[in-house]
C-alpha cells in the first residue's frame, strides 16, 4: 500500500534531504511537502524530483490549510521550524509563531484526523555541557534551553508530549545533534565556513572557538527518523547522534586544510550571547532498542564530501552569499 506522507519544512536543509532520500529508499511512499518558503528554504533543491513530489507553499500555522492537507495524509513528519540561533536573538517572534503556534496547529489537525505524527527536534533543548564533563545528553536529561530558538523547540516538544497523553495522538519525537551535508543554508556554521573560503573570505569563529558540537551527516539523521517511525514506541522520545564531537576551531582548521589553505587563516569574533559550550548525544536507546547505526563514521571524510558538494554547486549558494555576510558584518567584531 502507498503511504501518503506530509513533510513540513520539506524544502529546507534536513527536510529536503529527507524527501530526496525517501524517494530513493521508499518507493511505496507518496510525498507532499508543506513549506512556507522563507529565506531558509530553496525549492530548487527539489526541482529534480518535481514530478514525484507535490510542493505546497504555506504556513504550518494556517489551520485551514493544515487541516485540509492532514485529512489526506497517513503520516506527518514535522521538520518545519525557525532554527537559526542568531536570528532568534535578534527577533524571537517568528520562532514563537512557527515553532509553538505552528506545532500546535499541526497537533490539532492530527488529533482530529487520527494521523501518525513524528516531531523533529534538537539537542539544544537540553542546554549545554561543560567541556570537561564526560556526560552526554540522554532521554532523561532535563530541559534547560539557552536561547529563544531552543526554548521554543523545547516548548514544541512538550506540546507533543501533552497531546499524546491528553488526546492519545500517535506521535514520536526525536532530538538530534548538529546535522551537516549538502543543501544546508549558508548561514549555518559548516556551509558558511566552506563558502567563505571558496569566496576568498576569511572564516569567522565565535569566542575562543572551543565550543563543541556533536556532528551527524544528514542522511544518517533521516535514516534514523524512518527507523523511529517504523519501529519506535508511540509517545516516546529517541535521541539521534553519531558520536561526532568536534570543537568549532578544529572544524574550521580542517575545512581550511582540505581546501589547501593555512590552518590559521581565520579570525575570532565577539562571542554571541548565551553561546552553548558543548553538545553531546547518547544514542544508546535508539541503537539498542531499534537497531539503528550511522553509516558516516569518519567526520573528516564526510566533511570532505560536503566541501566537494558546495564547490560543485556554486549556482545553488552563491546568489545569497553577499546578503548573508552583510548581515553578519553588522554584528560581528573581530577580536584577534
Amino acid at each position: 500500500m502507498t503511504t501518503r506522507v506530509l513533510v513540513t519544512g520539506g524544502a529546507g536543509f534536513i527536510g529536503a534531504n529527507f524527501v530526496l532520500r525517501t524517494l530513493v529508499t521508499r518507493p511505496d511512499v507518496q510525498l507532499r511537502v508543506l513549506d512556507k518558503l522563507t529565506y531558509a528554504a530553496n525549492p530548487e533543491t527539489l526541482s529534480a524530483v518535481a514530478d514525484r513530489v507535490e510542493l505546497v507553499q504555506g504556513d504550518i500555522a494556517d489551520a485551514e490549510l493544515v487541516d485540509r492537507l492532514v485529512a489526506d495524509t497517513d503520516l506527518v513528519v514535522h521538520f518545519a521550524a525557525e532554527s537559526h540561533n542568531d536570528n532568534s536573538l535578534a527577533d524571537p517572534s517568528a520562532f514563537v509563531q512557527t515553532n509553538l503556534v505552528g506545532t500546535y496547529t499541526l497537533l490539532e489537525a492530527v488529533r482530529r484526523h487520527r494521523v501518525r505524527f513524528h516531531h523533529i527536534s534538537t539537542d539544544e533543548v537540553y542546554g549545554d555541557l561543560e567541556l570537561d564533563d564526560p556526560a552526554r545528553f540522554t532521554e532523561q536529561t532535563p530541559y534547560n534551553p539557552s536561547s529563544p530558538y531552543s526554548s521554543t523547540k523545547a516548548g514544541s516538544d512538550l506540546l507533543v508530549r501533552a497531546w499524546v497523553r491528553s488526546f492519545d495522538i500517535a506521535a514520536t519525537i526525536s532530538n538530534c545533534s548538529n546535522n551537516y551535508g549538502p543543501y544546508q543554508h549558508i548561514e549555518k556554521f559548516i556551509p558558511r565556513q566552506i563558502t567563505n573560503v571558496l569566496s576568498g573570505i576569511r572564516p569567522k569563529l565565535y569566542g575562543d572557538g572551543r565550543n563543541v558540537r556533536d556532528w551527524i551527516h544528514v542522511d544518517d539523521h533521516n535514516d534514523a527518523v524512518w527507523t523511529i517511525i517504523d519501529h519506535g514506541t508511540i509517545g516516546e522520545t529517541y535521541l539521534i547522534g553519531a558520536d561526532g564531537e568536534v570543537d568549532n576551531r578544529t572544524v574550521v582548521e580542517t575545512i581550511l586544510e582540505l581546501l589547501g589553505r593555512p590552518a590559521d587563516a581565520f579570525d575570532f569574533v565577539t562571542d554571541r550571547p548565551g553561546h552553548d559550550r558543548r553538545y553531546a548525544i547518547d544514542s544508546t536507546r535508539l541503537r539498542d532498542e531499534l537497531g539503528w547505526r550511522p553509516n558516516y563514521l569518519d567526520f573528516r571524510a564526510g566533511l570532505s564530501a560536503t566541501i566537494d558538494w558546495y564547490r560543485g554547486h556554486t549556482d545553488w549558494w552563491q546568489p545569497g552569499k553577499a546578503a548573508v555576510e552583510a548581515g553578519y558584518a553588522a554584528t560581528q567584531q573581530i577580536t584577534g
